[in-house]
């Protein structure tokens, strides 16, 4: 099942829910999940930019249309004459590519982005909310918390409730 959910601005946003174990074939395609491709079909869309994740060794997978809307973002906020948010677009931008879903749901992954992520054929595509992250199946069953640590950190961000 998938969501569609309203944004203030009136923008259908798209919500990714759920991880899925895939593997990449020999040219590192893989197919996209089907409630994965359900949500990008509702949002018609076809087209992912993906980029390293800035604090995790995994790949971020962006809707364009979503991609396009962190980048508006970004800029009403960035000074490009400024030498450190110029730096700091450059590199948001390094790496980054888009790759279109072919008629069969699949994408074709950027080898070079895999290897320097570490990410070999074994793969989850892990929802999380606007976009996916895409681990390597080995690093991603390491990054999980014990449910005493997740209630702390949930703690820590949202308060003790009183």
């Amino acid at each position: 099942m998938f969501y569609l959910s309203t944004a203030k601005k009136k923008k259908e946003m798209l919500s990714f829910i759920g991880e899925y174990s895939c593997r990449a074939d020999n040219k590192y395609r893989v197919v996209v999940p089907s409630p994965f491709r359900k949500i990008m079909e509702a949002g018609q869309q076809e087209v992912f930019v993906l980029r390293k994740n800035i604090f995790e060794a995994c790949i971020d997978m962006y809707p364009y249309k979503e991609w396009e809307m962190l980048v508006a973002d970004l800029r009403g906020k960035l000074n490009l004459f400024d030498r450190t948010h110029a730096a700091f677009l450059r590199e948001l931008y390094r790496g980054t590519q888009q790759v279109e879903m072919d008629g069969n749901g699949r994408i074709l992954l950027p080898r070079r982005m895999l290897e320097e992520m570490g990410v070999e054929k074994e793969i989850v595509l892990a929802g999380m909310d606007t976009k996916i992250e895409l681990w390597g199946a080995k690093a991603y069953a390491g990054i999980g918390m014990k449910g005493e640590d997740f209630a702390g950190l949930t703690q820590q961000i949202f308060g003790s409730g009183r």
